[in-house]
């Protein structure tokens, strides 16, 4: 597990947050010991991916800061909430100018390129057309007329694949994210080629709170189901446990709560005509809230996530423990400081990986057995899909049905179907939104490729019996567990 991914500088996050790790767990976490560390993983004989060592060292001295939950830099000024940040030092390997000629110009007599330009930024200089960025607007018009496709058109990855237009450019061409428009859903830090674009950990924390003997629990996401390779259900439980937990619970259970109660609200959506919005994914309820206001308030199911659900259930019989969720999603940390929230912490795949490799523990050598578990519908909250099959599940279970769904997959189709659901044109009567596409199997703070984690989640559970919803919550009971989102038992 030691070199666990082809992306470089998520090698080189994972390498600093297992020393983070070991530090922590030996004692006091001292940030120069760990800057230390890191600047030994550039060789002073020559950089690798930057123009410079310096260069090199600076980008993983900011990395280490926020993977021990500070600001990249020392100036920022902290905006706990804000969980997706910008490593300037890292930003400048992208494209700068968005309308480039390549070397594919060969200065052609129809001249397309500059009778398409309304700004006068084109002109044919003397091996091909040039562009006069003082003046170029990039609107693309040159690259669409021409014949050759010599001018192409380049978006900055972390760009194309906000959802929400949270992602500019300052003055030295760095990303700035909008925290007024982001919604934490990480696809730009999945997307940035570079590592420019990282989350703030919680690692250290969680690893203080163990050590101070604390009852913390820990409660593990669906999609936990083949991160560790062969590792079973069972096994991951344990290993989390040996961590120093005082237990590890599937979020699975939360979920198979979550259904039922949704399935009840999506009834009375029903009956007044109004389609219902699934409330699971952070980062689709992130992009309601703050960019479709109207349509969060009359049409978001108002049931807690599974996370919150499972953490509410756990509160309820341990009123004093503290609760850590582990999972693929960063907008899970920005969910567990709503002041509705009883989660503690959350932490990644990512950083349990390193919490793990730190202590020595490999997840399949370890003996478990299997206990009461969830129902399969509850497990498969883990990818696209899940969330609305396991509401019609429950709404089958009552003798009621059926209800149409669309499954928004992906943060692009979310803000679709929401736009087409603002304008009165949305014909389902439940949509399930995931940022991620593929669903949480694929969010950023997973270590394991999505295809192969559907394959192991579906052979792992091909030896459990088909439990049905209503005897997973007769299994575990949520009696006295308030299921309603601002609300939770004190």
């Amino acid at each position: 597990m030691s070199n666990m991914f082809t992306h470089e500088s998520r090698q080189f996050k994972f390498d600093i947050l297992v020393n983070i790790c070991r530090q922590a767990f030996k004692g006091e976490v001292v940030e120069d010991d760990v800057q230390a560390y890191a600047r030994n993983l550039v060789s002073l004989e020559g950089p690798r991916y930057r123009c410079c060592v310096y260069k090199e060292r600076e980008v993983l001295r900011q990395r280490v800061r926020l993977a021990m939950g500070k600001m990249a830099r020392e100036e920022i000024e902290p905006n706990p909430r804000q969980i997706i940040h910008v490593i300037d030092a890292a930003c400048d390997g992208c494209s700068i100018k968005k309308i480039r000629v390549t070397d594919n110009c060969r200065k052609c007599m129809a001249k397309s390129c500059l009778a398409a330009c309304r700004f006068g930024a084109i002109h044919i200089g003397n091996v091909r057309s040039e562009i006069d960025y003082t003046k170029c607007k990039e609107c693309g018009a040159c690259a669409r007329a021409c014949p050759y496709s010599a001018i192409v058109v380049t978006e900055r990855p972390c760009y194309a694949h906000c959802p929400v237009q949270a992602i500019s450019w300052d003055s030295n061409n760095i990303a700035v994210i909008d925290e007024k428009k982001c919604i934490n859903c990480g696809q730009c830090e999945n997307a940035c080629p570079f590592g420019a674009i990282e989350d703030v950990s919680w690692v250290v924390p969680v690893i203080k709170a163990i050590k101070m003997g604390t009852e913390v629990y820990a409660i593990v996401a669906p999609s936990i189901q083949g991160q560790f390779e062969n590792a079973t259900i069972p096994q991951v439980l344990k290993s989390v446990e040996m961590l120093g937990f005082t237990k590890c619970e599937e979020v699975a259970i939360g979920a198979d709560a979550v259904a039922e109660f949704e399935y009840q609200e999506l009834a009375e959506h029903k009956k007044s005509g109004a389609p219902m919005t699934t409330s699971c994914c952070p980062g689709f309820v992130n992009m309601l809230r703050i960019h479709f206001p109207k349509l969060y308030k009359e049409n978001k199911s108002t049931t807690v996530t599974p996370m919150e659900a499972l953490a509410r259930r756990i509160k309820r019989d341990h009123p004093d423990a503290g609760v850590v969720f582990i999972g693929p999603c960063l907008a899970k940390k920005q969910e567990a400081m709503e002041d509705y929230s009883v989660v503690d912490y959350v932490l990644t795949y990512e950083e349990l990986a390193a919490m793990l490799i730190s202590k020595g523990i490999n997840p399949e050598e370890i003996e478990a057995t299997e206990a009461e578990y969830p129902s399969v519908f509850g497990r498969n909250f883990a990818f696209s899909g899940g969330v609305a099959q396991a509401v019609a599940e429950a709404a089958k279970e009552h003798n009621d049905g059926p209800y149409t769904a669309f499954m928004a997959n992906g943060a692009m189709e979310c803000k679709k179907q929401l736009q087409i659901m603002q304008a009165g044109k949305f014909t389902f009567d439940i949509l399930e939104g995931m940022c991620c596409p593929g669903g949480c199997i694929a969010g950023p703070g997973t270590i394991s490729d999505a295809v192969q984690v559907k394959g192991r989640m579906a052979k792992e559970n091909m030896t459990t019996d088909k439990k049905t919803i209503q005897k997973s919550l007769e299994i575990f009971s949520f009696d006295n567990v308030d299921m309603e989102v601002g609300k939770h038992v004190e």
